[in-house]
């Protein structure tokens, strides 16, 4: 019997509801907008944006009730959610039943509706790749104000292979339907060193390879490089038991135990959100790697959403100004790029020799066989994400180790996320991300130009 379980969640209808307060906001403010102004999202509680962009004339719609999981699935093992609902919130109501979010991106402040958007991965991505291809349907409220739903099938599947790495300039994803795969109780991590870049390299390619034509080899691949010549590949496979269960939520700290932990065990849970305490490494910011601050700052702020606050307040006060003065000038360097495995070691031993940025997130992915428009990759091909989030001392023009690294990953193949900022020049950028297929679903979809076009979102910075 198909049966679909609900457990203390908005219902359909409160949904429905939602979305015709969502529709009607949209059209009143639409139809007193003033022709140079565009429309965005307003209300957003969380935000994975390093971009800070003078807004122009902007009238703002709020989605920020649309945040709750609606219904869980057990049988076809899949969630219905609201755009605006947490991963930590989908997380929290699917694993009562033993099933997971296919694929998890690794902090919980990241919205279904964001990773769709844009583009998310995680350690699960070598074998399912990334977020938007566990996807199975979405309604989106689109430029022109009409809500659409979506599938590879239906009649709007231009606007569902177009909609990933749109970040809301064809429209807004208001309800998604997500894949869930099973989990059991832990995970059990081996931490595996490697010496150089090649042999990691290698080793992850052959491990991915072997694990997606073998069942229980491995459930989670991702890694570390925290130097040159120091690099750690984790291997992560679900288990019933556990001799111990470690904890990372508080006085742990996950990324120093790699180099010190052959084998470890985690709940699924808290393996889910291992990165989410320490914001990776990032919390060394905040000071809070400190062990006799972080016993006074306790678990309850040990998490990304109070590190977003922060770092938002402190752009908002110019304290980042206050602090370049003093320190010397930096230029941020926070990007994901994807990188073919076959050409991996090779921007490995560029970023070590022009970036110097340490340590770097490592997460395999493999497309699925079929193309999505505005993130084009080669399906069926193995790419390396490298994660990097600090800022380089600089003398150079602003941007300028950004647009090495843009220039490096064009050069051997990849792509590169938009969540931060971007320096390419607008020729350039409508290259990588095919304009001509925007430019047709933008006319289709946001005829009036409703939102700002993805070069405006994601690069211009007025």
């Amino acid at each position: 019997m198909h049966t679909t379980h609900t457990m203390r969640m908005d219902s359909l209808q409160d949904y429905v509801r939602k979305k015709e307060q969502a529709v009607h906001e949209f059209a009143t403010t639409s139809a007193h907008r003033v022709s140079t102004a565009t429309i965005a999202i307003g209300g957003k509680k969380t935000s994975n944006l390093f971009r800070d962009r003078k807004q122009g004339i902007v009238k703002k719609i709020n989605l920020a009730r649309l945040n709750r999981v609606i219904s869980v699935d057990t049988v076809s093992r899949t969630a219905q959610v609201e755009g605006m609902t947490t991963y930590e919130e989908l997380v929290e109501q699917t694993l009562p039943f033993g099933l997971m979010p296919t694929v998890v991106p690794e902090l919980k402040s990241i919205t279904i509706g964001g990773a769709v958007s844009g583009v998310g991965i995680e350690a699960t991505s070598f074998r399912y790749g990334f977020v938007h291809e566990t996807i199975k349907e979405m309604e989106i409220l689109c430029g022109d104000g009409v809500v659409r739903t979506c599938s590879p099938d239906n009649t709007y599947a231009d606007l569902f292979y177009g909609f990933p790495n749109s970040y809301g300039t064809l429209g807004y994803a208001l309800k998604l339907t997500v894949s869930l795969i099973p989990i059991k109780r832990f995970v059990r991590v081996k931490h595996i060193p490697y010496q150089d870049a090649t042999s990691f390299f290698t080793a992850i390619k052959a491990i991915c390879e072997k694990t997606r034509n073998t069942d229980g080899l491995a459930d989670f691949i991702d890694g570390v490089a925290f130097e040159r010549g120091i690099y750690y590949l984790n291997i992560g496979t679900f288990t019933d038991t556990a001799p111990t269960n470690s904890d990372y939520t508080y006085m742990g700290i996950y990324y120093r135990s790699l180099a010190h932990r052959e084998e470890d065990f985690l709940t699924a849970h808290d393996y889910i959100w291992r990165w989410d305490t320490d914001w990776f490494w990032c919390s060394k910011v905040f000071g809070v790697q400190n062990l006799v601050l972080r016993a006074l700052v306790g678990p309850r702020f040990l998490r990304s959403t109070v590190y977003w606050k922060i770092k938002n307040l402190a752009t908002r006060y110019k304290f980042t100004n206050l602090i370049s003065r003093i320190k010397g000038n930096r230029e941020p360097v926070i990007q994901d790029v994807e990188i073919p495995i076959e050409r991996a070691s090779e921007f490995m031993h560029f970023f070590h020799n022009e970036i110097g940025i340490k340590p770097i997130w490592i997460c395999p992915t493999m497309p699925s066989e079929k193309n999505f428009d505005l993130f084009a990759v080669t399906p069926g091909q193995l790419y390396i994400n490298f994660g990097f989030w600090d800022s380089v001392r600089s003398d150079k023009e602003e941007g300028y180790y950004n647009r090495l690294i843009e220039k490096k990953v064009q050069e051997l193949g990849g792509k590169k996320s938009l969540y931060s900022s971007s320096y390419y020049p607008e020729d350039e950028f409508w290259t990588i991300y095919n304009k001509p297929a925007y430019t047709t679903l933008k006319t289709k979809y946001d005829p009036d130009g409703t939102f700002k076009n993805l070069f405006q979102k994601c690069v211009k910075r007025g």
